[in-house]
């Protein structure tokens, strides 16, 4: 077990719980957590903090990976309870989530940012009450039509095309966030940003 002076850091993904809702974009960054969560042979099943959580040694850490369950919206209370009762500043807090300014398949790291209309984002910031955290943004394509409701389209679901994108994406995400921890968020930016693989 690691003293207190060890590093703690929390990798959230965002999404809804449900299994109507999967596949959705909205769900980028549940999937995302869960890729992570998978190669670090990591099991996120504890319920507490109104999420779903779980907890590893990486690298001469600890980490937290969470899967807030308050639907989107709320999700910046299961971030803030958790990073409260473990101590880790929104500074190490790396958030994975959907992003409809990205097409399928490309990534964008950021060191802090507003949250750009992204609903479980503003409501992070809100919660912490800083904008200061990392974040990696998972493409899942804009609008096709600018009169198109914006919660349908969040909740719709993948063409076999985007799927395809999205799988390669969803890994190099999860693999993203653990190079913010590593390298830093300029090291992850210059590797993930932008391109497909």
């Amino acid at each position: 077990m690691f003293g207190k002076k060890s590093e703690s850091w929390l990798i959230v993904g965002l999404g809804n719980p449900g299994r109507e809702y999967e596949k959705t974009r909205h769900n980028a960054g549940f999937r995302a957590l869960d890729i992570r969560a998978g190669k670090l042979g990591c099991k996120v099943d504890k319920g507490k903090f109104q999420g779903l959580y779980g907890q590893t040694d990486y690298g001469g850490k600890r980490l937290y990976l969470l899967k807030p369950q308050t639907y989107m919206n709320l999700s910046g209370r299961s971030v803030l309870q958790l990073s409260a009762y473990y101590q880790v500043p929104p500074q190490r807090i790396v958030v994975l989530f959907d992003d409809i300014s990205l097409e399928p398949g490309r990534l964008r790291v950021r060191a802090d940012g507003s949250a750009g209309g992204h609903n479980g984002v503003k409501s992070i910031i809100a919660e912490l009450g800083s904008q200061d955290f990392p974040r990696v943004k998972i493409g899942v394509g804009a609008k096709p039509h600018p009169e198109q409701d914006l919660a349908d389209w969040v909740l719709s679901s993948f063409s076999a095309a985007e799927e395809k994108a999205l799988g390669s994406a969803l890994e190099r995400a999860a693999d993203a966030a653990l190079c913010v921890i590593d390298h830093g968020v300029p090291e992850a930016a210059g590797r993930y940003n932008g391109s497909h693989p």
